[in-house]
């Protein structure tokens, strides 16, 4: 995920809590959704899609704060 910020992510990870946590709930969120789709946590279509969606929501709020961070 953004290969083109990869030392921004680690310094921002460290520096800014708001975007560690971002960071950690997307992962989170990341994993819920393979062990569902791999059948090793329970979760029907509809959840998984809703978990796809915030994750997605998660994704695009950590991008903000990227290219922000990168502008200054």
């Amino acid at each position: 995920m953004f290969p083109e910020y990869r030392d921004l992510i680690s310094r921002l990870k460290n520096d800014d809590a708001h975007f560690s946590r971002l960071f950690d709930e997307h992962n989170e969120l990341d994993q819920r959704i393979k062990n569902m789709e791999a059948r090793i946590e329970h979760g029907t279509a509809a959840e998984i899609e809703s978990l796809k969606k915030e994750k997605l929501r998660l994704k695009d709020q950590m991008h903000v704060v990227l290219k922000k961070a990168a502008e200054a």
